[in-house]
């Protein structure tokens, strides 16, 4: 595949970026992807400041090659984590869940290249005008938290394409060549892929959620949590308990309680598949098999790359 705007932006090798999920994205998972050729990042929102600052020199020393951090601007520290990002010269921040005004200017004048995570025009609009240097746009296939809109990858692009010339990153349902070839065909640079690594043996989350993920059926996965911020994930007891509160009439503030704090740790990095979110994407069904990155990142392009290649002859 041809260099394009993914590439020469992050000066990677293949235009595929991997989700920073929280709990799964230590610097083991983003060393390999980075090291294989795409663009990885660390998922701050599951680490203290102290922990971050860990991973960031534990990432330095493993590559060489390009990477990030990914950076939900509701994160309770977000001042001390800039200052770790500036102090350490990290040259890519992805942000998420919040206004990309917030942090933009000031990354953007430390020379840091910016992309944001939208779901929907209105706000790629408002990445222009900070100044953001891409965009993901995350359509509701994608596991973990999601957009209020439901709006699916395959609706999502092409508007997002139609409204803005940024550098574009497809995310939601993207696991597989076929389906990154599909994202390209609709107007993307590239692709987020999340599920996949999540799943991948570099993964920092629990071998218990990674064979929950294995199990998975097709439509094993649903958006819940609507109430309090909608979520995809596999149910289990805990989703139970709480669809049974929800049909009992209770408060928004009930659900807040029974949901409490730390689920997704539980879930994800305990391992507790029961009383903790396995947060995870669609395409879960989809995997069968605990792989490198490495080997995930060459399936993706050998397959997309044979996938444009057929379409190609039909022409």
């Amino acid at each position: 595949m041809k260099p394009n705007s993914i590439t020469t932006l992050f000066g990677i090798q293949y235009p595929i970026i991997q989700g920073g999920m929280v709990w799964c994205s230590g610097w083991r998972l983003a060393s390999a992807v980075s090291n294989a050729g795409g663009l990885g990042l660390l998922g701050i929102g599951s680490m203290h400041p102290e922990t971050l600052e860990e991973h960031i020199l534990k990432m330095q020393q493993a590559t060489d090659k390009p990477w990030g951090v990914n950076l939900p601007l509701f994160y309770p520290e977000l001042d001390r984590v800039v200052e770790l990002i500036l102090k350490h010269d990290i040259k890519i921040v992805f942000t998420s869940a919040g206004s990309p005004a917030k942090l933009t200017p000031l990354l953007k004048k430390h020379g840091i290249t910016v992309a944001h995570v939208i779901a929907n025009t209105r706000f790629a609009k408002k990445c222009e005008e900070a100044g953001v240097d891409a965009l993901v746009a995350e359509g509701f296939e994608a596991g973990g938290h999601n957009s209020p809109q439901e709006t699916t990858t395959m609706a999502m692009i092409p508007l997002i394409r139609d409204c803005t010339t940024l550098p574009l990153m497809a995310a939601g349902g993207i696991g597989s060549g076929r389906q990154m070839a599909a994202a390209l065909a609709l107007g993307a640079d590239g692709v987020q892929v999340g599920s996949l690594f999540a799943a991948s043996e570099e993964s920092s989350a629990h071998e218990g959620y990674k064979q929950a993920i294995l199990e998975a059926q097709e439509g094993a996965t649903v958006l819940t949590l609507k109430e309090l911020g909608p979520v995809r994930l596999i149910p289990n007891a805990f989703t139970e308990e709480m669809d049974t509160l929800r049909n009992q009439g209770a408060s928004v503030e009930e659900m807040r309680q029974l949901l409490g704090k730390g689920r997704a740790k539980k879930g994800i990095f305990l391992g507790d598949t029961q009383q903790g979110e396995i947060e995870i994407g669609q395409v879960a069904s989809m995997i069968h098999k605990i792989e490198p990155a490495s080997v995930i990142i060459h399936k993706l392009m050998t397959e997309c790359e044979e996938t444009i290649t057929r379409l190609h002859h039909l022409t």
